[in-house]
């Protein structure tokens, strides 16, 4: 297994969150959409120029920009998917 962070991740790699790295509003709000670690996430897609992404999480599509999911650290089976 191999961790990355999720803007790093594939269209249709799965893999499950390990660690939130970051603080104040913007960690709160994270972890309150269920970016939380043990949850797994699936890249649905991109827009056109890679920012937002679209994450399948918990039965529900969510969108994050690139500098929000820099934050995010994901364990995924290999990074070649």
């Amino acid at each position: 297994m191999t961790r990355i962070l999720l803007r790093k991740m594939k269209k249709n790699q799965t893999g499950t969150i390990t660690a939130v790295k970051v603080g104040g509003e913007l960690g709160r709000r994270v972890r309150e959409m269920g970016l939380v670690p043990g949850t797994q996430v699936t890249i649905q897609g991109r827009a056109p120029l890679n920012d937002p992404v679209a994450l399948r999480i918990m039965g529900g599509t969510l969108t994050l920009r690139n500098n929000e999911a820099d934050f995010i650290e994901v364990e995924v089976e290999n990074d070649t998917a």
